[in-house]
């Protein structure tokens, strides 16, 4: 598990998030063998995407990052609930290339309404925690500090995993960005603090070290995934009748893994035709 916690300055003028997502991104490692440039390209899109999920409202929102920068490595996904319980998938997981700078970060918000919220960024670096700041300040208008960090072993482990998010609130001027940017002056690297055994606390009063800050709450994030036989049969149902009627006759057995956990759902021919008839 994770640890994330979102505080306030006590002036009201200053929001931040940090996580220690360390077990998520060594799950992620698990599930789908990443070399260590994907590993540290989808951890730190987990735990920025954990930490955009915790900032939602209701416990039925949802936030989907997709990066598509053009590479060997295709698509990066990551879904996040509103506690900043985690999913990720990686279109090819061995890459040893860099990601680049060329592409566009998409980012969808389900919020309960009849439409999604769909914001889209190009890349402006490659650099995610550069890419998510630019999508706060060009999408949402919200002046925000981003940085990220993951520590691969060299047997591909992962050593830390982390990052925060400092935002200023509507009544922040000069002066709070001033303080912010003095806290900010030689501050470690984020795997570089949680190596030592820094916590998400103990980093955002680094971060913010010229402000005081108040805890609003902390809490354990996972690496979860919410997959299920009936999702998957909803799924296979829009492949339509005549298909599925087809794989019922061609296969002993109809087997499909889940992208984000790679849990394998089988289905007999039996099952399959009573899921071609029910449509």
């Amino acid at each position: 598990m994770g640890k994330i916690i979102r505080c306030i300055t006590s002036d009201g003028l200053v929001m931040a998030t940090a996580i220690d997502s360390t077990d998520i991104v060594a799950e992620a490692e698990k599930i789908h063998s990443t070399s260590a440039v994907v590993t540290a390209a989808l951890g730190r899109l987990l735990t920025a995407g954990s930490m955009m999920g915790n900032m939602l409202k209701s416990k039925d929102n949802t936030i989907t990052l997709r990066l598509a920068g053009g590479g060997p490595a295709g698509n990066l996904i990551v879904v996040s609930d509103w506690e900043g319980d985690v999913r990720g998938y990686v279109s090819n997981p061995v890459v040893e290339i860099p990601l680049n700078n060329k592409g566009n970060l998409y980012i969808t918000k389900d919020l309960g309404m009849k439409e999604p919220y769909n914001g889209c960024i190009p890349l402006v670096s490659g650099e995610i925690a550069e890419d998510i700041t630019a999508y706060y300040a060009v999408s949402e208008q919200i002046p925000t500090v981003c940085a990220l960090g993951v520590l691969v072993n060299p047997d591909l482990t992962v050593k830390a995993a982390g990052g925060y998010i400092i935002q200023l609130l509507p009544a922040a001027g000069e002066d709070t960005i001033e303080k912010i940017e003095k806290g900010m002056e030689n501050i470690p690297s984020v795997t570089a603090m949680l190596s030592s055994g820094e916590t998400p606390l103990s980093i955002l009063k680094r971060a913010l070290s010229q402000f005081d800050v108040e805890v609003l709450y902390e809490h354990d994030v996972y690496y979860k995934c919410n997959c299920s036989k009936e999702r998957i049969e909803t799924a296979l149902i829009t492949l339509g009748a005549e298909e599925l009627n087809k794989m019922a006759d061609e296969l002993p057995e109809v087997e499909v893994k889940c992208h984000f956990c790679d849990k394998a759902y089988k289905f007999s021919p039996k099952e399959v035709r009573n899921l071609a008839k029910s449509q």
